[in-house]
């Protein structure tokens, strides 16, 4: 949009002292004659416009004009650095990339490189550790259908295995511990629901567009927030997890115990996730209770050491 264009022209021109035409025109993707046409009417809106000639020429705003007047300091353009970093690690677009471009755009040169290293500081990467190449194509696709009112439908497993098709008006992508969701009015059901993207598969954008419902995202909030139960499991758990635990339970909820062990009250919700990360700890971490919680978790280990199990090998025959 024009009017976005032109204020991002008058915040670059506020924090560097000149910047050129051709330069601008790559930066927004237009022609420079667009350019001309958008400075011109800056000038007319009240901001003095100073145009310098020559080799190294280009625009400004007076310095005078300047004072107090910086959209941005230091401090508020490396926070935007790093937000925008942490979203591009999991959702690959090109408009994001422009914006990123267009950030550092409002880096003064001499500045450049302290911003640099300063957001460089703070990386926050969402991303798995073995990557997960479908789950970005399936933001992109999500992302599209938002963007254009379209329904999109796809396979969805519950946490119990159960296979369901499902068509939905998709509104809102949200991304909480790591995780992407997807917020929609589910036509099968017909009601909002919420869906983990990691339990989605032959996800597919379809032409069929959909009339926005009037949503309030507030009680969408609230319904993803208690969509499950959350409880607290004491754990008696080895000191060699110690910083791990007060880390993520808080000092008050950790309490010593005999043998190099520790008692830890440990929030919780039953759903499969949660179940993995207590395994994960192995024997370093024992469920005392509830007794339904350390029931699944004995379920859950005879299943796996049933895989593992060791049967005879089969008696060879020896002809003579």
């Amino acid at each position: 949009m024009k009017i976005d264009r032109l204020l991002s022209i008058v915040m670059l021109l506020l924090e560097r002292r000149k910047i050129n035409a051709p330069e601008l025109a790559e930066m927004f993707e237009v022609k420079l004659r667009t350019i001309y046409r958008d400075i011109d009417t800056i000038n007319q809106a009240g901001i003095p416009i100073i145009t310098y000639r020559g080799a190294n020429g280009g625009f400004g705003i007076p310095d005078t004009y300047k004072i107090e007047k910086k959209l941005f300091t230091i401090s508020d353009i490396t926070a935007l650095l790093i937000g925008l970093g942490s979203i591009h690690s999991t959702m690959s677009s090109e408009e994001l990339l422009n914006t990123l471009a267009k950030v550092k755009g409002l880096i003064p040169t001499e500045q450049m490189k302290d911003i640099e290293l300063k957001s460089n500081q703070i990386i926050i990467d969402n991303t798995p550790w073995l990557g997960n190449e479908v789950l970005r194509l399936h933001v992109d696709t999500i992302k599209t259908a938002i963007n254009e009112n379209r329904f999109i439908s796809f396979n969805y497993f519950d946490r119990l295995g159960n296979k369901t098709q499902r068509k939905i008006e998709p509104y809102r992508l949200v991304m909480k511990n790591s995780y992407w969701y997807i917020q929609g009015y589910c036509t099968t059901r017909n009601d909002f629901r919420i869906f983990s993207l990691l339990n989605i598969s032959s996800l597919e954008l379809l032409n069929e567009k959909f009339h926005p419902r009037d949503i309030d995202f507030e009680s969408l909030d609230i319904y993803f927030r208690t969509n499950r139960k959350n409880i607290t499991v004491k754990l008696l758990v080895d000191e060699s997890l110690h910083d791990y635990m007060v880390g993520y339970c808080g000092e008050k909820n950790v309490t010593a115990s005999e043998n190099n062990k520790f008692i830890a009250y440990y929030p919780f919700v039953e759903d499969d996730y949660m179940y993995k990360m207590l395994l994960q700890f192995g024997d370093k971490c024992e469920c005392l209770e509830p007794e339904n919680v350390r029931l699944e978790l004995i379920s859950r280990i005879k299943k796996a050491l049933n895989l593992y199990r060791i049967t005879p090998p089969s008696l060879k025959v020896v002809f003579t």
